[in-house]
């Protein structure tokens, strides 16, 4: 079982930057962390996936006044979802017309909520922005939408400003990606040791109610990477 779930957590982490990648060469629009990345990139002239690494590491070192306590799926989630993102750009190319970039951008979306999924249900522990905002939850009592609403139109705007894409596919992935990864999550979660065998509507429940994490997550939705 743990050499399914750390395998399910790779896969996952390793699709989730390439499904970001996908996205970002669509040119339509991308999420807020993406978007605060990418203005990031534009002032730096530093690489947007090596700016995604750069920046997860440092909202991890936000858990530490919020009490946080990173896990295995934390640390290579700041390794990996970058990196992969890089291998991502270098392969794929902007399409020249705009239904492609839609097309294209629809398949990392798509991409994005089946990663989530699978690193999501492997159970090793919240990316550095969904403990973000579970941390400002527990420290402050303020419901996990707003935390996560506050946070992400901060970096959404500071991206915009600095040259971020915003466009329609901003918005679709706000509207969709719930949605998808509340069909993803449940089904890709690997069942704990007491949920093995067992069948019946109780062991259902548990598996659709997920195991939250920001408002991608606990509603339930995808984490961010």
């Amino acid at each position: 079982m743990l050499t399914r779930r750390l395998l399910q957590l790779l896969i996952g982490l390793f699709l989730y930057g390439f499904a970001d990648a996908l996205m970002i060469r669509a040119a339509v629009g991308v999420d807020p962390w993406t978007v605060f990345a990418q203005g990031l990139s534009h002032l730096t002239g530093i690489e947007i996936g090596w700016l995604t690494n750069l920046i997860g590491l440092a909202v991890l070192l936000l858990w530490i006044p919020l009490r946080q306590k990173p896990g295995m799926g934390t640390v290579l989630n700041i390794l990996l979802v970058g990196t992969s993102i890089q291998a991502g750009l270098a392969l794929v190319g902007t399409p020249p017309e705009l239904w492609q970039r839609i097309l294209m951008f629809a398949a990392g979306l798509l991409l994005l909520a089946v990663a989530s999924g699978l690193y999501i249900g492997s159970r090793f522990g919240a990316g550095p922005r969904d403990g973000l905002m579970t941390g400002i939850n527990a420290r402050t009592g303020l419901p996990i939408w707003i935390a996560r609403t506050i946070v992400e139109v901060t970096v959404l705007a500071v991206g915009w400003l600095l040259g971020g894409d915003v466009g329609f596919g901003t918005l679709a992935f706000a509207v969709l990606i719930g949605p998808l990864c509340g069909i993803t999550i449940p089904r890709l979660r690997v069942p704990e040791a007491g949920e093995r065998g067992r069948v019946g509507p109780g062991a259902g429940a548990e598996a659709e109610a997920g195991p939250g994490v920001d408002g991608r997550v606990d509603e339930p939705a995808p984490a961010q990477a």
